[in-house]
């Protein structure tokens, strides 16, 4: 009976010992992030947009109307660089990657065209800027301020980048829209597969957060990894291409990635030389 007891204590002194360790490690990773969130958070933008968009119907004349949209850039050098994905910029281009390889009708056909972008920054400063590059292979654009910043902007160094493994939680940080005050929010991600050629990306799990296009991610010790963005196929290209986005969309030839920094940087060299 004594021995049966011993055992019954040692389960439960196992179990509260794991459940402590838990708990550790859940304190360890709020540490971390907030500690990630307080040291980056300024270089994250808003990238407010005026676009044109037209829309038809089975090659029936066409709508046009202006909008406006906000969406999220990071700021990669203090002379206002900022990146952004491409996607964002353009939604006709989104709308034309899912629905590729469809033989639907009526078929939808959209045109937008990019007619104004300001960088909004924390304390709601809007600084005209205009698009330096775009780069459709890897869905960035780059944009900067027309005119020098009177003093350098907050900016993220993606040179000194980090990587990650599968199930490694990377954190995220965005800016939220006009109904939650446009505040700086902080999600955690978990890499759920790491692709490595065509060129070496990492796909997030498909858990719905605060997360969108433009966000930087951050591995736990606080290297910038890359940035949100999306990779689509055309046709037949996509058949069996796996599905998934963060924030819960699927469609089987568009997902959600993370471009690691290092493709933004040399896609960043171009944007800089750009006049």
């Amino acid at each position: 009976m004594m021995s049966q007891n011993r055992w019954r204590i040692s389960v439960v002194l196992g179990l509260l010992a794991g459940s402590l360790a838990a708990l550790c490690r859940g304190d360890e990773l709020i540490d971390q992030g907030r500690a990630i969130f307080k040291a980056n958070q300024q270089a994250v933008v808003i990238v407010r947009l005026t676009l044109k968009n037209k829309i038809s119907i089975g090659g029936r004349g066409g709508r046009s109307a202006e909008a406006r949209r906000d969406t999220t850039g990071t700021v990669i050098d203090p002379s206002g660089l900022t990146v952004l994905s491409l996607s964002s910029t353009d939604p006709a281009m989104l709308m034309e990657a899912m629905m590729s390889g469809r033989e639907e009708e009526p078929r939808v056909k959209m045109e937008s065209e990019l007619d104004g972008v300001k960088i909004v920054l924390a304390d709601g400063t809007e600084v005209p800027a205009e698009v330096v590059l775009r780069d459709k292979d890897r869905d960035l654009a780059f944009i900067r301020p027309k005119t020098k910043p009177a003093a350098p902007m907050a900016a993220l160094d993606l040179a000194k980048s980090g990587k990650a493994g599968i199930l490694d939680q990377v954190i995220t940080l965005t800016r939220l829209g006009s109904a939650a005050g446009r505040v700086y929010s902080a999600s955690v991600e978990r890499i759920a597969a790491i692709v490595t050629k065509p060129r070496l990306f990492y796909v997030p799990e498909t858990s719905a957060t605060t997360t969108t296009l433009g966000a930087p991610a951050f591995t736990l010790d606080g290297k910038p990894l890359g940035l949100f963005v999306m990779r689509s196929l055309k046709g037949n290209e996509a058949s069996g291409m796996f599905g998934g986005m963060f924030g819960g969309l699927q469609a089987e030839n568009v997902t959600g990635i993370i471009l690691p920094a290092e493709e933004i940087l040399e896609a960043a060299k171009q944007a800089a030389d750009a006049k």
